[in-house]
């Protein structure tokens, strides 16, 4: 029986030793701009965390902000969360990187580390309106909110001073706090020098750490995610639509639409956050377009209307849903420029593409291109004689109808558009065509 026993706990050692333990501690790093390619990344290693049974997600930050609608879904999914969730300033958390630090429940830094200065500025560096700066300052003001108060003594407290955080968005002050500041302050639990002091300090140090790494496919989302690699997906959606609606039948640049299309939405249907009303107009779009073009002779209202749908569809798509502070204005415009500089870029390339300077095979499907040549048997018709419409000649032969008049000292081929008339009798040309002079008598 003690043979049998210690050959089973061998074994359960043998298990123990290769088999994988869980991790316990899953590492997030947030080291680049934030836009809605980190968001997308963000959420995947949340989703990965939980797979792992992770029990402390730890933010590591090292960031100078970014959009500031990725940066609030961020936020909204980390004080939805119900792992708890550390964030570790390594070396900056500005603006958008401030306002994810404040959402997590605990925050450490680095020496030297600084957190704030959230200040909305526009791609040139300069303070946005009023209503930006008042927007981000009731965001930061109610991430502070979120931790609630504690007992001070013998009163209760914030346990992060809401107005510091308001006072971070202040384009006069720009508040921002190195590491023994947000200690003072409550804003940050301690000082470490690594992620390890981190854990030493949470007495975690002993479990096993995981970090998040993306993979090729979230590379090529987060891509997709890029505002400029965005602008030029609507140029070719918009401009494939134009071509498509100005030349028969279904051709090349319907399928550029539809795959650039598929690109543009790609990275929202992945995350999970774009609304159903979005793909809906799109559609509907679609549909009113197609109306257009395989019904309705025309251009009218059906394609005005379809037009405008998709133009919708693809605002509504970059305004991320996930938020809790309601509509996101800044998103909203930026959505718009993008939109709008997409629109301008689609315009520019059709006048191009269409243009003398423009390529043929572009050309020659919404225009005649094809050149009728001699050596093919075609047979060009002499468009000179025109010029003697409303001139007085005088018939070589009699007109019955057709026969020969003199203009000058060339003799033609003629034909007259009333009774017959004599030779020698003045005529006037009335018209040219079919390489024809058609002549009636003329009266002194």
């Amino acid at each position: 029986m003690k043979s049998f026993l210690r050959i089973f706990a061998l074994i359960i050692a043998i298990l123990a030793g290769i088999m994988p333990m869980a991790a316990s501690v899953f590492v997030i790093p947030v080291e680049t701009e934030i836009d809605l390619g980190a968001f997308h990344h963000f959420r995947k290693a949340l989703d990965e965390a939980h797979e792992k049974d992770c029990d402390l997600i730890v933010v590591k930050l090292n960031t100078f902000g970014g959009a500031l609608d990725a940066a609030d879904s961020i936020r909204t999914s980390l004080m939805r969360e119900i792992l708890p969730t550390v964030a570790y300033v390594d070396v900056n958390a500005a603006s958008a990187g401030a306002l994810i630090a404040l959402a997590c429940d605990s925050v450490y830094m680095a020496p030297g580390a600084s957190m704030g200065s959230a200040t909305v500025v526009n791609g040139s560096g300069e303070p946005m309106p009023e209503k930006y700066q008042s927007y981000m300052s009731t965001m930061m003001r109610a991430t502070a909110e979120h931790h609630g108060k504690v007992m001070v003594g013998d009163s209760m407290c914030w346990r992060r001073n809401p107005e510091i955080a308001a006072s971070m968005v202040n384009p006069e002050v720009s508040v921002s706090l190195t590491s023994t500041q947000a200690v003072e302050c409550g804003y940050a639990d301690g000082v470490a020098a690594n992620l390890t002091d981190v854990l030493e300090q949470l007495h975690r140090e002993d479990e096993i750490v995981e970090y998040y790494h993306s993979t090729l496919g979230d590379d090529i989302l987060g891509f997709l995610s890029n505002a400029a690699v965005r602008a030029v997906l609507i140029m070719l959606i918009l401009g494939g639509i134009y071509m498509e609606m100005h030349t028969p039948g279904l051709g090349f640049a319907a399928a550029v639409s539809l795959v650039t299309s598929i690109l543009y939405f790609l990275p929202m249907l992945v995350a999970g956050g774009m609304p159903g009303w979005v793909l809906l107009a799109f559609i509907l779009g679609i549909i009113l377009i197609a109306l257009e073009l395989f019904v309705i002779p025309g251009f009218g209202i059906c394609g005005v209307c379809g037009i405008i749908a998709i133009i919708v569809s693809m605002i509504g798509a970059m305004v991320n849903s996930d938020s809790i502070s309601g509509v996101d204005f800044e998103a909203v415009g930026n959505a718009l420029i993008v939109v709008g500089a997409g629109g301008a870029l689609a315009l520019i390339a059709i006048l191009f593409l269409t243009s003398r300077f423009g390529p043929k095979f572009v050309r020659r499907h919404s225009e005649l291109m094809t050149e009728l040549k001699n050596s093919d048997g075609f047979v060009g018709v002499d468009m000179g004689p025109a010029k003697y419409v409303g001139q007085i000649a005088e018939t070589v032969t009699e007109m019955r109808p057709a026969g020969k008049v003199s203009i000058g000292s060339t003799i033609f081929d003629a034909v007259s558009t009333g009774p017959f008339i004599l030779a020698h009798r003045k005529v006037m040309v009335k018209k040219y065509e079919n390489a024809q002079l058609y002549v009636e008598e003329y009266e002194d």
